[in-house]
């Protein structure tokens, strides 16, 4: 998953957006269309949307509606539509922010730290006797450090982060491979076998990373266990 999606059909000025992004490490895609930005979105994620409104095909209201409807992504729009109505339109289908153009760059990344810190801050998630922590991005199981590779970390972090909840087999592989594999039931299967092997205590009877037939894996409680 990209860090923050750039959505602007200039591009010259998606490109210094982006560079200055970059330079304060996060990672950053563009997409110059609505359309475009609505297919990056849905394949890869991002943890921030960063969207102009005049766009070529579908513009920037509509990509706010759109993913609105299915996340709660935190989206800023950039606007050189400075009318009290564009900004009541982009903040009532959902924007968190709504900034006008041309903007000061250091005000511009204030904002994005601010909602990155505001949104991103948790940097411990535990339950039971697995820790894991995203800022050092190591996992505990019992007090013991365990070793994980990048994949299994993200993988793990994500099942842990929606705790409870079943996510599909394919939503897994795109925010956690994206377009990097061809075999996705394959790899994504290998790695929740070497995370069974390190966090449960039977890995052949799992009772954290449970499969859900047909659909996909969830990460189940350690308090929703009464054995």
């Amino acid at each position: 998953m990209t860090d923050i999606l750039i959505v602007e059909d200039n591009q010259e000025l998606a490109g210094l957006l982006r560079d200055f992004l970059r330079a304060e490490n996060y990672t950053v895609s563009v997409a110059q269309t609505g359309d475009q930005a609505l297919s990056m979105y849905e394949r890869y994620g991002a943890k921030l949307i960063v969207l102009d409104l005049m766009l070529p095909g579908a513009d920037g209201f509509a990509v706010c509606k759109k993913i609105r409807e299915e996340s709660n992504t935190p989206i800023l729009i950039v606007s050189a539509k400075t009318d009290k109505e564009s900004k009541l339109n982009g903040l009532n289908l959902g924007a968190d922010d709504y900034i006008e153009k041309p903007y000061d760059i250091d005000i511009m990344l204030a904002k994005i730290d601010g909602i990155f810190k505001r949104r991103y801050a948790v940097d411990e998630i535990a339950d039971g006797d697995i820790r894991i922590n995203q800022v050092s991005r190591t996992v505990y199981k019992n007090g013991i450090r365990l070793e994980m590779t990048a994949k299994e970390f993200d993988l793990l972090s994500l099942l842990m982060e929606n705790k409870g909840r079943v996510l599909s087999k394919e939503y897994l592989f795109r925010r956690i491979w994206g377009s990097d594999s061809f075999s996705e039931q394959q790899t994504l299967t290998v790695h929740i076998k070497w995370l069974r092997q390190k966090l449960e205590d039977d890995p052949k009877e799992p009772k954290r990373i449970l499969t859900v037939w047909g659909v996909g894996y969830k990460f189940e409680s350690k308090l929703s266990n009464t054995d």
